[in-house]
């Protein structure tokens, strides 16, 4: 099966969840870049202000077809408690060209099953299996606690 990792990552903690779950599963991945920053505290503002009003920003113009996949992995931050507003434009942006898809996600506090409702809305699939981490089982450094790790080779299991 051939699979593709794609994700957004404003502070760098889904981008190392993105991968770890490419590296387990052997398949490639593609960061999703945004036109406009959202560096900085006015970042985080727009951010959350952009998430919450399910705002399509410009994003550039993804290098993989997912047309040629036959599951995407899609993961997002939450923001606002809902799909990052890149991920929500890279979703829309796909059309119904997914053929299977997984969702992941990091969190603060907000609950994950308001993110994958819109996810799988927005990609007009159920997911095979979803994984969402707390912000906190991610160390400050950026290394995985070990209950991250089992959280992430079991999804990994779970899209074999």
């Amino acid at each position: 099966m051939k699979c593709l990792v794609v994700f957004y990552s404003r502070s760098g903690a889904t981008g190392k969840v993105a991968a770890r779950i490419a590296q387990t599963l052997g398949c490639e991945s593609e960061k999703i870049f945004p036109k406009r920053r959202y560096a900085g505290p006015f970042g985080f503002l727009r951010a959350s202000f952009e998430a919450t009003r399910k705002k399509l920003p410009e994003i550039s113009e993804p290098k993989n077809d997912i047309r040629g996949y036959d599951l995407v992995i899609l993961g997002t931050p939450v923001w606002g408690g809902t799909v990052a507003s890149p991920v929500r434009s890279y979703m829309v942006g796909q059309g119904e060209g997914f053929k299977k898809v997984a969702f992941f996600l990091t969190r603060g506090g907000a609950s994950e099953t308001r993110t994958f409702k819109e996810m799988e809305r927005l990609c007009a699939k159920a997911p095979i299996a979803t994984l969402a981490l707390r912000t906190g089982e991610i160390k400050n450094d950026k290394k995985f606690k070990a209950e991250a790790l089992e959280k992430i080779d079991a999804f990994a299991e779970g899209v074999k």
